[in-house]
């Protein structure tokens, strides 16, 4: 995942230490939401960190059985779907702004999220991951 960042938006989301283990608590603990989904024509969630977990009211086995659309009402889903088809095009997207819904029905508007495609190390797609550091909640 931090390599794939570092391949697509041209920085490192977290200062890297070269200790794999020590980063990834670092982006598990960080105060900024990354999550992730596979390539499935309607991709589950993989990952998401403990920002992540909070925002959207899951546990990580709740994360990683549902599917990423969920985390989007139905009216933004195709809003979302046209996101995540101009990331896959273009490796990533850094100015991305809607809407998301957590578990329980709480609606937070998220800002300025990146959006880049994750790659194992035969450049092979193998994924989608965000971030963001600015959401707010909205009315219900």
């Amino acid at each position: 995942m931090l390599n794939s960042f570092r391949r697509f938006v041209g920085r490192d989301l977290i200062e890297r230490t070269g200790d794999a283990a020590e980063e990834a608590k670092i982006v598990f603990q960080a105060r900024f939401v990354v999550v992730s989904h596979g390539t499935q024509d309607d991709p589950i969630l993989n990952y998401g960190n403990k920002t992540a977990l909070a925002l959207w009211e899951m546990d990580l086995p709740t994360l990683m059985s549902t599917p990423s659309r969920l985390t989007a009402e139905p009216m933004h889903r195709d809003e979302r779907a046209q996101l995540m088809t101009r990331a896959a095009r273009d490796g990533f997207v850094d100015d991305y702004r809607g809407i998301r819904i957590s578990s329980s029905g709480i609606r937070f508007l998220i800002e300025r999220a990146i959006i880049w495609n994750l790659v194992d190390a035969a450049e092979q797609r193998v994924g989608q991951a965000a971030t963001f550091a600015d959401w707010k909640p909205l009315p219900l």
